[in-house]
């Protein structure tokens, strides 16, 4: 009787589990109901060992991988939205390249997470290389053979059937991966051995790995919707005659020295790469391709790169095995079009960084979102009829190293186009430079039609720039609480940029509350024009603080000056034919003596509420024999004295520059 109740209760149970596998979506997984529970792998603590049977995690628990995971052939391992798993290694020993997991020939993965819930496999101690990462085996095809070793683990991969399925993978987060064997054998965040075309792959993000994001050694297999940020050697790799394919990817570079995007070795069996953006801070290679590897390569987008199309193979000249949007690969053309991938599509990934390159040309309106750090390589140059729109708090970083020529790197709003800066006190724009040196970039260039004493159509004697017309009224945009750092950057002695170079800028454009830091040359100069400029914190800017020439008419009002590096301390440059700006309070402080006020050839100025401390000298008349009248330079109303010292009580309270602090 007992062994009838038994066997009924058998029957009914195998019923139940069968109803429940015929409800399941995707029928190519066997239910979990075949009584193995393989209790020392379900332990969470000490997560490790040989799955055998069908296992299915637990989302409510973590598990902590503290070794080999090897899910073995006829066993499928079920990893339900949400779970976490977490290598616990020891930075001080080799347990890094012994705790991975591994789906072998046979066996098969099913992840299910969501964007709102996806599965993350990471690192407790949150280090690149600090374990080896998810490994699948298959029975595809290699040109290596079948029965191929892995150069890690010694697992075995390689068949005939490329249509092999080892499962699913959606929404999965493989952080810290990329252990080190040795100099020629490493472990990827994801390694593909003979993965067949069966196996599903979507919405995977590969981040701080010490090697590969991804890596597919031969198979078929295809995966779409790819985030890889700061892998450490290439973001995706392929080798063995892999001829799959992958589709909407971005790629993220901000580390130094580590910046490949793609790396393809070995045969070509020309895998489709499809939507493809690839975004870099740090320079680096974009594509490069060994052997006589190749790719169908649609809809790229490069950002930031040094090299796009690198060829290791020497004297390799036919690329017709490389087609990037339909023709052979030109390793001279930049690729550096509107991003094919949006990065947003990737808000589902934790802690992703959220960065993008300035586009070089921007010939229609753009407008920067603050969430995001801007990078710029080099010119980024705002069109004729387009505007710039820079929201509060936005931070826009120029890449510049002890490599980099800073001359080519700079912001330039063109004669037409508009700027439109909308920082507040408590969250004003910051532009600066990587190396936070002075000098190692170009700073904001604005050029407009307004008059210039030298004529119209001028060219600028920085990057070509053309400016001047007759239209002292014109508007080039506003610019409202803006922090300019490490700007200046030199061409040579005569001609250099500064932190903001104003080219016949019209009195319509209004620029308000701007701190020039930090410059290898002038905080600010005017090239004629007719903007007025107010509340203005300029300092340790290496040549002068306000500089002006070309028969500037406009003004400054609210100017606080600060000199505290010997050798460089002009408050004031003037020069050329005089026109007579106005300068309104206006307060300069140096610890390092220095110039004050310096007037070359007839150039004055109409100057109120003057304040000088610390100055050697005071007004610096270059013009030999120069007598000074009413008619060019006044300060306080009477004709400037170069015997006066100036130095009243402040005239500008610095405590209204708090917010540049």
């Amino acid at each position: 009787m007992k062994s009838k109740t038994k066997n009924l209760y058998l029957v009914l149970f195998a019923m139940f589990a069968l109803g429940l596998a015929s409800c399941s979506s995707d029928d190519d997984f066997p239910s979990d109901d075949d009584g193995g529970e393989n209790p020392e792998e379900l332990d969470p603590s000490n997560w490790q060992g040989t799955i055998e049977e069908n296992l299915t995690l637990d989302a409510t628990e973590t598990y902590q991988l503290s070794g080999v995971i090897s899910v073995e052939a006829g066993a499928t391992l079920t990893i339900p939205a949400g779970t976490q798993i977490v290598a616990d290694t020891d930075d001080d020993d080799d347990s890094s390249t012994n705790v991975y997991i591994v789906v072998q020939q046979g066996a098969m993965i099913d992840i299910q997470g969501t964007s709102s819930a996806p599965v993350v496999m990471s690192a407790a101690s949150g280090n690149s290389g600090s374990w080896g990462g998810l490994i699948i085996a298959g029975n595809a095809v290699t040109t290596e053979g079948p029965n191929s070793v892995a150069e890690v683990g010694g697992i075995v991969y390689g068949g005939s059937n490329a249509e092999d399925n080892s499962g699913s993978i959606n929404y999965l987060v493989i952080e810290d991966a990329g252990a080190q064997i040795n100099s020629e054998s490493q472990f990827n965040g994801l390694s593909l051995y003979a993965v067949g075309s069966a196996t599903t792959i979507n919405n995977v993000a590969i981040n701080n790995g010490a090697d590969d994001g991804v890596e597919f050694f031969g198979g078929s297999v295809s995966a779409t919707n790819l985030y890889l940020e700061n892998n450490e050697d290439d973001a995706v790799d392929w080798t063995e005659g892999w001829d799959g394919g992958v589709e909407n990817v971005y790629v993220l570079h901000t580390i130094e020295n580590f910046s490949t995007a793609i790396e393809a070795d070995g045969q070509n069996n020309n895998p489709t790469i499809t939507n493809f953006t690839a975004v870099s801070t740090t320079g680096g290679i974009a594509l490069q391709f060994k052997a006589l590897s190749g790719a169908t390569i649609t809809g790229l987008s490069l950002s930031g790169y040094d090299t796009t199309v690198d060829i290791t193979e020497s004297g390799r000249t036919d690329l017709s095995g490389i087609q990037i949007e339909g023709e052979d690969a030109d390793a001279s053309l930049d690729y550096n079009t509107e991003a094919t991938v949006d990065a947003a599509m990737f808000d589902w990934v934790g802690n992703r960084a959220d960065v993008a390159v300035l586009p070089g040309t921007i010939d229609n309106d753009l407008s920067l979102n603050a969430s995001t750090m801007y990078v710029i390589n080099g010119v980024v140059s705002v069109e004729n009829g387009a505007t710039l729109t820079i929201p509060a708090g936005t931070h826009i970083t120029a890449r510049t190293d002890e490599d980099t020529d800073g001359t080519s790197v700079y912001i330039v709003v063109q004669r037409d186009a508009m700027i439109d800066i909308q920082g507040t006190a408590d969250d004003p724009v910051i532009m600066n430079s990587t190396s936070g040196s002075a000098g190692s970039w170009g700073g904001l260039v604005i050029a407009g039609n307004a008059v210039s004493t030298d004529g119209v159509d001028l060219t600028a004697e920085v990057g070509g720039i053309v400016y001047g017309g007759d239209e002292p009224t014109d508007n080039s945009g506003s610019i409202s609480y803006l922090i300019l750092s490490d700007a200046g950057a030199s061409i040579n002695s005569e001609s250099q940029y500064n932190g903001l170079s104003l080219y016949t800028v019209g009195s319509e454009t209004t620029i308000d509350n701007v701190a020039i830091l930090n410059g290898a040359d002038d905080g600010v100069e005017f090239f004629g024009g007719s903007v007025f400029a107010t509340n203005l914190y300029l300092e340790n800017n290496e040549d002068d603080a306000v500089d002006w020439t070309e028969g500037w008419d406009g003004g400054v009002e609210n100017v606080y000056v600060s000199h505290t590096i010997e050798n460089f301390s002009t408050a004031i440059e003037a020069d050329g034919p005089n026109s007579m700006p106005t300068i309104t309070n206006f307060t300069a402080v140096s610890t390092t003596g220095g110039i004050a006020l310096q007037f070359k050839k007839q150039s004055g100025a109409v100057i109120e509420g003057l304040s000088l401390s610390g100055y050697e000298t005071i007004i610096d008349l270059t013009e030999t024999g120069r007598v000074l009248t009413a008619a060019d330079i006044t300060i306080e109303g009477e004709i400037a004295d170069v015997d006066a010292s100036y130095d009243t009580e402040a005239t500008v309270d610095v405590a209204i520059f708090d917010w540049v602090m």
